[in-house]
């Protein structure tokens, strides 16, 4: 699933795939917004952390979850 995290101050957003479901996704960014954690932390599909300071989270994006098609079928 597709990530989109928007950052105040940069120019850029942070886009991640995440074996996370859309749930837990939007659970981590609850959390982080209500003050208990004041970080979001994210794992990508590599296992890497990706740590954004609460404060700074101007919007959070979270794509659906897509099955990848393999092969030459019609579309």
């Amino acid at each position: 699933m597709e990530v989109k995290i928007g950052v105040q101050h940069a120019n850029r957003e942070l886009v991640l795939e995440s074996e996370q479901t859309p749930d837990e996704v939007q659970a981590l960014v609850a959390e982080a917004l209500s003050g208990k954690t004041g970080l979001l932390q994210l794992i990508d599909e590599k296992g890497r952390r990706v740590l954004i300071p609460a404060d700074r989270l101007a919007y959070v994006e979270i794509g659906e979850v897509q099955v990848r098609k393999v092969g030459f079928g019609a579309i």
